[in-house]
């Protein structure tokens, strides 16, 4: 007999008070297609002023107005289709209203292309001249020097499109990468802790690496890396097209380094990167420590890298409902005052929020919304302590865009890549010590310190890691040095021994490891997830310490949306990524919490 508790219900069947309300975007579908029908006409009305974007300073900002309105639309339409289809992916309507509001987006911003070009026809003094004359252009000061910013980098009409055109081609190492890594390789099977024969996959793998039969995550972590090494020479030749065509962008573009093209499209200096490498390896202590704590707890004569992933902490189980869940979050967020749990009340007690998985409804969990809508969150909450971590994450996010977009016009709303998860993260790590600070229970204790020290590790260790091989590679091909799969093998492996100290047996399959990240295809991205994750925990440090204005300027640092860039907008809270200041303090965290750690397992 099936348990009818454990069965997935249908959309109609969840309590209201657990869904979202997405009338502040559209009160129904038929003011959706109003809408639809209305942008169709704005962005047919735009293409008249082709040629005549900069005549005068009146044209300029009614072309700049007019293009906003047409971005703001667009982004409701498309928001609100994709949220309804999310609700339920089954449904024939919203799978129709989402693809109407894709080729539409499509067809948009096709209409609107013309217009940097044109823009870019005018020099700095014109357009001086141009605020002078028409002060309602001044709101648009840093819209429009970032579209000039980058003009020496821009190439002659003709040029550009030729680039444009030969895209696919450049996008082939990747695409090759992805054939090979997701549908052609295929690993061997092994046998799990029940002796059940299970192929490794990379959806398995992890899940095989945290078994605690020490036997299946060798097995698994050799099988693996062995089908890679069997593959070098081709991963070698993706990953060095990769780096030929970022090196030819660089260079046709007018940069001195891929790193620097890379870093440019945000305005963030390479010292940033430089930096993060510095301050990680001055704080490798911490980590070599970590290493040595992890060997200790498992009671290994030696550590191997595919021990790395296994639970130091065994039979603990917080099951935590969700309306307990809640409790716990707006206890956590405390220290952000009362204006801000009052948002977050707000969002909680306001239908913001899908909270549980129904049949059809998209996995994961996000937050999202428009300018014009509350901020929304889809969850899939299943009494996990994980969940109660997504909850405040996800509401960090909410509460960023509820903030930016009350304090700031439409065309500084949003906010960059760079500093997109900081609010998320500095929630979590308000919550993580909340929650250290108010449990009794031992292991429950060691368990977060483990899931706290493991983030640090994946988010901050690794990941510079990753960002320091990117490095490295490009600079060996920079100087002319052919890559081959030997050399990228060997310089993983230093950064391993590097990074994991001596007390880590630095396995020879794992030099292999740079063959399976697809993020190297990325172009110089996941440095951002260390630097993020280092200035959020910076900011929740000073919040929690009572610095002088802290609280006041991390809420200035959530209401400044895009008005500056984003080196500049962490600057003002406090936080300045150009020193290795930052992440020298979220390690000393790090190292404390290691230290807490092992004080305690040894009790």
């Amino acid at each position: 007999m099936t348990d009818k508790k454990n069965q997935l219900l249908e959309r109609k069947d969840i309590e209201e008070k657990y869904k979202w309300d997405l009338t502040s975007l559209y009160g129904n579908d038929k003011r959706w297609e109003e809408d639809f029908e209305e942008l169709k006409k704005l962005s047919e009305e735009i293409t008249e002023f082709k040629g005549n974007v900069t005549q005068d300073p009146k044209a300029l900002l009614k072309v700049i107005e007019l293009k906003l309105d047409i971005s703001r639309k667009s982004e409701n339409i498309f928001t609100y289709a994709k949220m309804r289809l999310d609700e339920d992916t089954r449904k024939d309507k919203y799978q129709g209203l989402n693809d109407k509001a894709k080729s539409l987006m499509v067809q948009v911003e096709e209409r609107l292309s013309f217009i940097v070009p044109e823009i870019l026809k005018l020099s700095k003094e014109e357009l001086e001249k141009f605020m002078e004359d028409e002060q309602e252009l001044k709101q648009y000061k840093h819209y429009l020097d970032e579209i000039l910013r980058k003009r020496e980098h821009i190439l002659s009409p003709t040029e550009e499109a030729i680039i444009a055109q030969v895209g696919d081609v450049a996008n082939s190492p990747e695409d090759t990468f992805s054939m090979l890594n997701n549908a052609d390789i295929k690993f061997p099977e092994i046998k799990n802790e029940d002796d059940e024969t299970v192929e490794i996959t990379h959806g398995k793998f992890i899940p095989l690496m945290m078994s605690k039969d020490r036997r299946v995550r060798k097995e698994a972590f050799e099988g693996l890396y062995k089908t890679y090494e069997g593959f070098k020479n081709t991963f070698a030749s993706t990953l060095t097209g990769e780096i030929k065509k970022n090196i030819f962008y660089s260079k046709i573009r007018k940069y001195d380094s891929a790193l620097q093209a890379s870093l440019d499209t945000n305005n963030i200096p390479t010292s940033v990167y430089d930096n993060l490498i510095k301050a990680v390896h001055d704080n490798l202590d911490s980590m070599h420590k970590y290493v040595k704590l992890r060997k200790k707890a498992l009671k290994l004569d030696e550590l191997h890298m595919y021990d790395l992933y296994t639970p130091i902490v065994k039979n603990v189980e917080m099951k935590i409902p969700y309306d307990e869940g809640q409790q716990i979050v707006l206890k956590g967020l405390n220290p952000l005052g009362k204006d801000y749990l009052n948002r977050v009340e707000e969002g909680l007690e306001n239908n913001w929020i899908d909270v549980y998985e129904n049949k059809g409804k998209r996995s994961g969990a996000y937050s999202w919304g428009t300018y014009d809508s509350n901020p929304f969150i889809l969850l899939n909450y299943q009494d996990t302590l994980d969940n109660v971590f997504t909850l405040a994450h996800e509401m960090g996010h909410s509460l960023h865009s509820y903030y930016s977009r009350e304090n700031q016009p439409y065309v500084y709303g949003g906010y960059s890549i760079f500093v997109a998860e900081v609010a998320s993260t500095a929630n979590e790590a308000l919550l993580m010590d909340y929650m250290l600070k108010n449990t009794n229970d031992k292991n429950e204790k060691l368990y977060l310190l483990n899931h706290y020290l493991e983030q640090f590790r994946g988010t901050v260790y690794r990941q510079t890691m990753f960002a320091e091989f990117e490095k490295l590679i490009h600079e060996e091909a920079e100087k002319g040095e052919s890559i081959t799969s030997d050399k990228l093998s060997n310089i993983y492996k230093e950064l391993n021994e590097k990074y994991y100290g001596s007390d880590m047996v630095i396995d020879e399959e794992i030099a292999m490891e740079w063959a399976r990240i697809p993020h190297f295809y990325y172009n110089f991205y996941v440095f951002q997830y260390a630097t993020g994750f280092s200035a959020a925990v910076a900011l929740a440090q000073k919040i929690l310490n009572g610095e002088e204005k802290a609280l006041d300027k991390y809420i200035g640092f959530l209401s400044s949306g895009s008005s500056d860039y984003p080196i500049n907008v962490l600057k003002k809270a406090g936080v300045d990524m150009t020193s290795p200041q930052p992440v020298d303090d979220a390690l000393k965290l790090f190292g404390e919490l290691v230290d807490e750690m092992e004080k305690l397992m040894a009790e």
